[in-house]
């Protein structure tokens, strides 16, 4: 069969470890007959790092020549139509899907986590894009009733991430053991109270424990300065890790013993790697994960306003808590490969 080209448009390129995982996962799924064209807010980096053509995904020339060339347009994954951080996210989406059509492209909504939706006209515009759609994968139960109430197929199977291979992060072995790995990032409700709470439930862990802290931006705009604030203040080994390789970032969790996590893909890597995980809710689709896989946690406002009884619910978690066996991760990874199955049956492989 002959070279397909196809556009891969998501918040790519942006230094969010989850959506460059989803890329990593996307590009890992297509099929050898697939030319990516990946729209990126930092095209020099992404074509380096994946070694894939790459578009400036704010230049309109760059946009229009990518989408001109290219016979797909695969839209995809993660929370891309959602009007809770930003109103002009769900828009700049929906205008690039009509434009696709507009040239004819086939399009595949992939991977995607729907909402929250909280306007009205979002909503409709979610709707409208998603009914002209060739073919729709879902990575949640919400987002599959959503569409379901909308009347539109589609076909659900776990988060990409699940099924993403990973690399090993060097100098990692290094490392003081047993290592536990916490990953916050800046929130409203994340509040200075509360960010101080939880450094000093994290010095009292690290004293009863005598674990190595590895503190893990997936965002350095929104997770570095946290990051750093906690770091001096922790009595034992300790360690920020930067890393821009999303494989890489899924390979850490290999030598991690537990996970505190607010990230959803955080939640996902660690516990793909038999990590136990605790986990901090930001957002619906990190309660819903919570919820899923058994994994304990508060909503950041439900964090107890004493760090003893934090720290007391850690060292449980962390002397008994659970993690997935590998039974339940191979189905997950199972699972997470319908969405290639449905990039095979969209791109007519056999």
């Amino acid at each position: 069969m002959g070279q397909i080209r196809a556009v891969l448009c998501g918040y790519y390129g942006k230094g969010n470890g989850g959506d460059e995982a989803l890329l990593a996962s996307l590009l890992q799924m297509l099929p050898k007959n697939v030319l990516p064209l990946v729209l990126s807010g930092n095209p020099r980096e992404t074509k380096q790092r994946y070694q894939v053509e790459s578009y400036d995904r704010m230049s309109a020339w760059q946009v229009f020549k990518a989408i001109r060339s290219a016979q797909v347009f695969i839209w995809g994954g993660g929370s891309l139509m959602q009007d809770v951080t930003s109103f002009a996210s769900p828009i700049y989406y929906a205008g690039l899907m009509g434009l696709a059509k507009q040239f004819g492209l086939k399009t595949i909504a992939w991977a995607q986590g729907i909402g929250p939706l909280e306007r009205p006209i979002i909503r409709e515009i979610a709707k409208q894009v998603f009914a002209k759609c060739e073919l729709v994968s879902v990575r949640d139960r919400a987002s599959a009733n959503l569409l379901l109430n909308w009347q539109i197929p589609c076909c659900l199977a776990p988060d990409p991430v699940w099924a993403l291979e990973d690399l090993p992060v060097k100098r990692l072995w290094d490392l003081p053991a047993p290592r536990v790995a916490v990953t916050l990032r800046q929130h409203p409700q994340l509040t200075p109270e509360k960010i101080a709470n939880l450094t000093q439930a994290l010095i009292d862990f690290q004293k009863a424990t005598q674990t190595c802290i590895l503190l893990v931006p997936f965002q350095k705009a929104k997770d570095l300065a946290i990051a750093k604030s906690i770091q001096p203040q922790l009595p034992g080994a300790s360690k920020i890790l930067t890393l821009e390789d999303p494989r890489e970032l899924k390979g850490l969790f290999r030598g991690v013993e537990m996970a505190i996590g607010m990230r959803y893909h955080s939640l996902i890597m660690a516990a793909a790697q038999e990590c136990r995980c605790f986990a901090l809710s930001y957002d619906p689709k990190v309660s819903q994960l919570m919820q899923e896989l058994s994994i304990p946690g508060w909503k950041l406002t439900e964090i107890p306003d004493e760090p003893k009884l934090i720290t007391q619910t850690w060292l449980d978690c962390y002397a008994n808590g659970d993690s997935l066996s590998s039974a339940q991760i191979q189905s997950l990874v199972d699972r997470a490969l319908i969405h290639r199955e449905l990039l095979n049956q969209a791109l007519a492989v056999d």
